[in-house]
């Protein structure tokens, strides 16, 4: 714990403050504004007035289904292509593009361009003369026209497409728009003639190459003739030779008999199997499609649903019964019979196809034979016919190309992959400088830095800082301020000035020896101990009251009567505090909050308390006396009731009249909850509202509730008897500062002494 040391706490900026301080100097923020605007306004009369004109192209493929060649596919023109469309901006501001420029409208003779009028001047160009590049030596007309029109033109991509914005700046609108179409119709111009010169090139060198396949596809088909003649080959249908054929028919003949043949064992096994398993054979596809068998099953039908039907009246061993189902196992039987025909006759077929497939095979095997010189000469054959059809194709195209090409070298033959898409108009509005905005921008600024500035001010100077408490404290600082505005005076008494300043002590009197003159509080008295309270305020309000009639009407004082005097003896194992010293930093404010701990009876801190308090009320000071350390169970509500939560601060806070005065008592409970903050929070707002607090705690020891404001800022004495031994009390002031205390001072208690 400091001495008065300044309190740690966070600070914050006051809003209300720092607005105030806006509004005081409002007029003159305005004033400074508006004489801003009006010499900006007037500065921008003279400057010349520029328009903007804008032309637009668009870049993409531009064949269609009649402009292409036969074969030639549609280009794709997905996707933004941002490096085409880079390649076409670069062009459009070209040295070639704007030279044509140049001379179609004859910018050399404008005085905007060539540098002769006032439009030669420019922002720029008067910043570079004056970090002396703009004089070093003379440009030709063509570069001078070059570089103005270069200042004066814009050539951007609009945002994820692929159309080129030509913009051009000019004091005159006309001629701004006639430069952007000239832009425009140039930059098109110029790629429909590089497509036309590409062409012609290619013409020329497809010429050449035909000539030279003409001779070379002769050669090649007149080979191929004559090794068929010499080698009496002939080729059928799909280009393949007859013995090839006959040995692909015969092949395919073997490969159906023996699909066939397979196919009949396999049906005729299944049907030998399912009689063999007693199943039924009428669901195979054979057995259906005799007639016998289909008869035999229609009636086999009839018979069942006939038992079907007289089942629902007989029983099973009915003669009528036995006699259906008779018969429709003599049906079954008949059926297994016709069913093995069936499979019979299908191993008869697959016989027959066993025979076929022979006979084939033997015919394959002399096809093989005759077909074997053949197949030799056939591979030279193809050799010979691939490389006449390679250069056969090649020439084919070649000539196809040259064709094109030829139509393609005239003039607007070509359609090029740009476009003009949006002709440049004259502008009705200039476009620089922009008045409006202009003004809004200084009218902008300079409201912001002013404002700035008035903040700045007020913060750096500390008009606008606020301190404000730890955030863990701000719920119950929320209950305590209720209180406060409850223990505002609202019936302060106005005493004079020679009051409010340190003076001379002078003789004071003890509460005892003061009779009650009125009754402070209109409440009604419930216990002994709430009238204990009102004596006390009573006295002490009264006493003030006295003090200031006689400041007022110039009375000297009385001799007072014999009061109270502090024994302090010399000890010299310590040194003492005295009571004239300890009271004269209460009036001069350089103490605000006392603690006041006894080394043997807490006695002696109630009568020390007394005696400040009474000090600091007869002096003009408003004084609140909180009992942390007595531990006298009382009927009101105290300290000890607020730490258990069970009364609010309000109830705690027991005041005078005049608000001059408030003492918090011990309360209902025994012992204060060492988990509530509540008490040191009660406290701290007390020494916000109060210019004096007094705080007992108790005798040094376990018991002590001095842990419970150890975080508070206030200024520590330690309270010895007057039969105290002065070494026991050095070893408890040594203890104190051993647990933490910074400082610890020591004071003897009041001795009461009869008149």
């Amino acid at each position: 714990m400091t001495y008065e040391s300044p309190e740690a706490q966070d600070a914050r900026i006051d809003v209300a403050a720092l607005f105030g301080g806006v509004v005081q100097r409002l007029p003159r923020i305005l004033l400074v504004t508006l004489a801003l605007l009006a010499l900006t306004f007037v500065l921008l009369l003279f400057v010349p007035r520029s328009y903007d004109s804008s032309a637009s192209i668009l870049v993409e493929p531009r064949g269609n289904v009649y402009s292409r060649a036969l074969n030639e596919q549609a280009p794709s023109s997905s996707g933004g292509e941002a490096g085409v469309v880079s390649s076409q901006i670069e062009l459009i501001k070209s040295r070639d593009t704007l030279l044509k420029v140049i001379d179609l409208l004859d910018l050399r003779s404008v005085p905007e361009f060539n540098g002769a009028g006032s439009g030669g001047f420019s922002p720029m160009s008067m910043v570079t003369r004056l970090l002396g590049r703009g004089a070093s030596t003379p440009m030709s007309i063509d570069e001078t026209v070059l570089n103005s029109l270069y200042e004066r033109l814009n050539v951007s991509q609009e945002r994820d497409s692929r159309l080129i914005s030509v913009v051009v700046s000019s004091t005159d609108p006309q001629l701004a728009a006639d430069i952007a179409n000239a832009v425009a119709n140039a930059h098109v111009t110029r790629r429909a003639e590089l497509s036309l010169s590409d062409t012609a090139e290619a013409s020329a060198w497809l010429r050449d190459e035909i000539a030279k396949l003409r001779i070379t596809v002769t050669d090649a088909e007149t080979a191929v003739a004559n090794f068929k003649v010499d080698n009496d080959l002939f080729i059928g249908s799909n280009n393949t030779s007859l013995a090839d054929q006959q040995v692909s028919a015969v092949a395919s003949q073997i490969t159906a008999a023996q699909e066939r043949k397979n196919t009949a064992l396999s049906r005729a096994a299944l049907i030998r199997t399912m009689l063999g398993n007693g199943q039924s054979i009428d669901g195979v596809a054979d057995v259906r499609g005799s007639v016998v068998i289909q008869q035999l099953s229609q009636e086999k039908g009839r018979l069942q649903g006939e038992k079907a039907q007289r089942a629902a009246t007989l029983l099973n061993n009915h003669p009528a019964i036995q006699a259906l189902t008779a018969q429709i196992a003599e049906l079954d039987k008949q059926i297994g019979i016709e069913g093995r025909r069936v499979a019979d006759a299908l191993e008869a077929e697959a016989q027959v196809e066993a025979g076929l497939e022979a006979s084939l095979q033997a015919d394959l095997t002399r096809a093989k034979s005759s077909s074997s010189s053949v197949t030799q000469d056939t591979v030279t054959l193809d050799a010979l016919q691939r490389e006449a059809k390679a250069q056969r194709d090649l020439l084919e195209g070649y000539l196809q190309r040259y064709s094109e090409a030829v139509s393609r070298t005239d003039t607007n033959s070509a359609l090029p992959d740009v476009r003009v898409v949006s002709i440049a108009a004259p502008s009705v509005t200039p476009a620089s400088p922009k008045t409006a905005l202009l003004l809004i921008s200084v009218g902008f600024v300079s409201l912001a830095v002013q404002v700035g500035l008035v903040i700045f001010g007020d913060l750096t100077s500390g008009r606008a800082i606020v301190k404000v408490r730890p955030p863990e404290e701000q719920d119950e600082l929320d209950e305590a301020a209720v209180v406060a505005e409850e223990m505002e005076p609202d019936a302060a008494v106005d005493y004079p000035d020679a009051y409010a300043v340190a003076q001379p002590e002078a003789p004071y009197v003890t509460l005892a020896e003061v009779e009650p003159v009125a009754v402070i509080d209109d409440a009604p008295v419930q216990e002994p101990a709430i009238q204990g309270f009102k004596q006390r305020f009573s006295r002490l309000a009264n006493m003030r009251g006295q003090i200031a009639a006689k400041v007022e009407h110039e009375v000297a004082p009385k001799a007072p009567e014999p009061v109270a005097t502090v024994a302090t003896p010399p000890r010299p194992a310590v040194s003492l505090v005295q009571f004239s010293e300890l009271a004269s930093d209460l009036v001069l404010g350089r103490t605000h909050l006392v603690i006041l701990a006894a080394t043997n009876a807490n006695a002696d801190c109630e009568l020390l308390a007394e005696e400040l308090a009474e000090d600091a009320l007869a002096r003009g000071l408003s004084v609140a006396l909180v009992d942390a350390g007595s531990a006298r169970i009382a009927d009101a509500p105290g300290l000890t009731d607020l730490s258990a939560d069970t009364a609010s601060f309000g109830d705690v806070v027991h005041k005078s009249a005049d608000n001059s005065f408030a003492e918090v008592p011990w309360g209902t409970g025994r012992v204060l909850s060492r988990s509530s903050t509540k008490p040191l929070t009660l406290v701290e707002a007390l020494g916000d509202i109060y210019e004096v607090v007094v705080l007992i705690t108790g005798r040094v020891g376990m018991n002590s509730s001095l842990p419970f404001f150890s975080g508070i800022d206030g200024r520590l004495v330690l309270v010895a008897g007057p039969n105290d031994d002065l070494n026991a009390v050095a070893e408890k002031r040594q203890m104190l500062l051993d647990a933490g205390f910074e400082r610890c001072e020591v004071a003897t208690a009041p001795t009461r002494v009869a008149a």
